[in-house]
């Protein structure tokens, strides 16, 4: 779209106020909403706001920041308020002189984006994004109580959240998705609702979207919707399966390869070997809380395990079967918590260091590792992911690839918040802690 027509669309649908978004460096969506006196100055790009409110944007001596919407992604939202309907459009942030911010992460996705484009290739990403409904209090506040005993695929009336999943397809695909499924999870509460692939920077604005629409509707519906990893223990947490693959400018898949091995390219092979070398390390970015590694263990299909399939689900990375146009890697490990910008630019730039320096996977262990011993794995040298954000941490401040793709500003906050985060979580004394020693000891 241009300018003429989201002000011509505004003018005929009645929108009264334009929400300005994007995202903090923990993935956080923030806006700025503008009157519509103001839409001709927020569409030349020249809303500024206070940088140095943002948690690892700015100091307070470098506080004015731009919001540069890409009009692309102008929609309206499709429930009515008193004032008059609501438009929206991700923005990427700039510095006052009109330079790119570093700090901004959907730019930061665009750079990677961008060196992948060198070799002729578009990454293309699509999400399986998981997530918990809960109940409120008589206070309003959530409580991790399942409010159903489904299970996988299950119907009402044993899914109580069916009216709120269907609601959440009717946003969603009134805003532009193509919603591909929608089901309940293998854990009680837990939903899934999967959209059709696009190239890596559409497919991060529309999980910032989905995350925003689904909350949005759980509330209406009384519920309250949670992206946390695992919220309950003893059931399956949440994850975000992403598959991926490269594409180039004629459309075909560079992934396949009739001829090859497991009939994948050279590419593909490099791609998946580089998501395994560097995945102990952005497995920080993909599984930023601390709550990301309760999610991470053996027992609840989780992929904690370093190596690639294509027959079964227990390693972090598996190739499904469709060949041709639908070849790709499904990456396991990711969860929902993330900055999607910054997971995908992490992963993009792991699988490229791969091919650029011409890895090769492997062959592909496709036993169920889950049921081996640790020396069975010790033999085949799969490594297990990080047990906590402290270790992954650890790995990322080692991984110069990563870093690289994060770019110091980004690399730098980000670090220093999660080693705040993990130092404030291991000074709490938590209730198991109580209850294993307090009487013991």
């Amino acid at each position: 779209m241009d300018k003429l027509e989201i002000r011509e669309r505004c003018k005929a649908e009645g929108v009264r106020f334009l929400r300005l978004t994007f995202t903090d460096i923990d993935g956080i969506i923030k806006n700025v909403e503008v009157p519509a006196s103001q839409f001709d100055k927020a569409l030349d790009g020249e809303i500024m706001f206070d940088g140095s409110s943002i948690e690892g944007f700015t100091r307070i001596e470098e506080s004015d920041m731009l919001l540069k919407p890409d009009l692309d992604t102008f929609c309206i939202y499709p429930w009515p308020t008193p004032y008059g309907k609501v438009g929206r459009l991700i923005c990427d942030v700039y510095n006052p002189d009109e330079t790119p911010f570093v700090g901004c992460p959907r730019l930061t996705l665009k750079r990677i984006v961008a060196q992948a484009a060198k070799h002729g290739w578009t990454m293309m990403a699509g999400p399986e994004a998981e997530f918990f409904l809960f109940r409120k209090d008589a206070n309003g506040k959530p409580h991790a109580e399942v409010h159903d005993v489904g299970g996988y695929f299950d119907l009402t009336p044993v899914d109580l959240g069916e009216e709120a999943r269907r609601d959440i397809v009717e946003v969603l695909e009134s805003m532009g998705f193509e919603v591909e499924a929608a089901h309940h999870e293998v854990a009680p509460s837990q939903h899934e609702i999967d959209f059709r692939y696009a190239d890596a920077i559409t497919t991060a604005d529309n999980i910032v979207t989905f995350r925003f629409v689904v909350k949005k509707v759980a509330q209406d519906h009384g519920l309250h919707a949670t992206f946390m990893p695992k919220p309950i223990f003893g059931v399956n947490g949440s994850g975000m399966h992403c598959h991926q693959s490269l594409f180039d400018d004629k459309g075909k898949n560079v992934f396949f390869d009739a001829k090859g091995p497991n009939q994948l390219s050279k590419v593909a092979r490099g791609y998946i070997a580089g998501i395994l070398d560097h995945s102990r390390s952005f497995v920080a970015v993909t599984n930023p809380l601390v709550n990301s590694y309760k999610r991470l263990v053996p027992g609840y299909e989780a992929p904690v395990n370093v190596a690639w399939s294509e027959k079964n689900r227990s390693p972090l990375v598996r190739v499904p079967a469709r060949r041709g146009l639908g070849t790709r890697c499904e990456v396991r490990m990711p969860d929902p918590s993330c900055n999607p910008y910054l997971a995908l630019a992490v992963m993009l730039a792991a699988g490229l260091d791969g091919v650029e320096r011409k890895l090769d996977c492997g062959a592909p262990v496709d036993r169920n590792i889950f049921e081996m011993s640790e020396r069975e794995k010790r033999r085949l040298k799969i490594r297990q992911l990080p047990g906590s954000l402290a270790e992954a941490l650890d790995n990322l401040e080692r991984d110069k690839v990563v870093r690289a793709a994060l770019g110091e500003h980004i690399f730098t906050n980000f670090l220093r918040n999660k080693r705040e985060e993990w130092h404030r979580y291991i000074s709490v004394v938590h209730g198991w802690e109580r209850d294993q020693y307090l009487e013991s000891y």
